[in-house]
């Protein structure tokens, strides 16, 4: 199948302001891109590209004062399979694990392992390690954490997400995350496009999804606290240790979001 996704962003700077912007598809999915994600601004100004220590594509502005919109549409062929169930894969011992994981074991800004390692033991410790155990905090976070926009706030971390039992889908990723590294999982924060193809209405206000990814069985594999059900066109944008890491915007400056919209629409192929 074939998804349209894009972004329309408009900010108001009270004076020249230096971004940050991760908003471009994964390179992994550039295979399948049908037509580009370009970023276009209004008014145009200079845009800079460059990857970041995970890979992901980064691009750096300086937005002029005033009402300023940054946009893009993109198109995408999205497999029509839900996201990979392996039962049977298993977790490495820490001494097989790749160096390129390894960093993915510590503890991060919005992951406070040394906070939640002994909660994550008594909880999920008896649990089959692999894709079983990560299942299990899959389960539990999606039961205990209550969703609702209006409990998020940029602040917040997996332990204060654990305390106040509630937060947004950021806030489930960021537990999910922390209990696996506890329990001595590589996991790795997601950021991305996830419409609502396949699933039942009522559809609520589109936005920017965030999930996980957990290593054993010797890879990757996708892990959705929020929603905890395998789902279909999830187009990723970056990966990081965690939220800090894959900010959309990092700004420089004071600033005012006044309009912020997100797509992702299944079209004809």
């Amino acid at each position: 199948m074939h998804l349209v996704v894009g972004y329309e962003l408009v900010y108001n700077c009270p004076q020249a302001t230096p971004m940050i912007l991760t908003l471009n598809i994964h390179y992994s999915r550039a295979a399948d891109l049908v037509s580009p994600d370009y970023m276009t601004t209004v008014p145009s100004v200079p845009i800079t590209g460059y990857r970041d220590g995970f890979g992901n594509w980064c691009n750096r502005i300086v937005a002029p004062a005033g009402r300023f919109r940054i946009k893009s549409s993109a198109i995408i062929r999205a497999t029509a399979e839900p996201d990979v169930v392996a039962t049977f894969a298993q977790q490495h011992l820490i001494q097989d694990l790749p160096e390129e994981a390894l960093v993915f074991l510590f503890g991060s800004r919005y992951c406070e392992t040394d906070r939640l390692s002994e909660t994550a033991w008594q909880l999920f410790g008896r649990t089959f390690p692999g894709w079983t155990r990560v299942q299990a905090i899959c389960d539990y976070v999606h039961n205990q954490i209550a969703f609702g926009y209006e409990n998020a706030r940029p602040t917040k971390t997996a332990w204060e997400t654990f305390n106040e039992g509630n937060g947004v889908c950021r806030d489930f990723a960021h537990l999910g995350i922390a209990f696996c590294r506890c329990l001595n999982i590589p996991a790795r924060y997601c950021t991305g496009y996830l419409g609502d193809m396949g699933t039942a209405p009522p559809y609520g206000v589109m936005d920017f999804a965030a999930w996980f990814e957990a290593y054993f069985g010797g890879g990757w594999y996708t892990f959705d606290a929020r929603n905890n059900v395998p789902r279909i066109g999830r187009v990723l944008i970056a990966r990081g240790r965690d939220a800090a890491d894959v900010a959309i915007a990092t700004t420089f400056g004071p600033n005012t979001l006044e309009s912020f919209r997100v797509w992702t629409d299944e079209v004809e192929s």
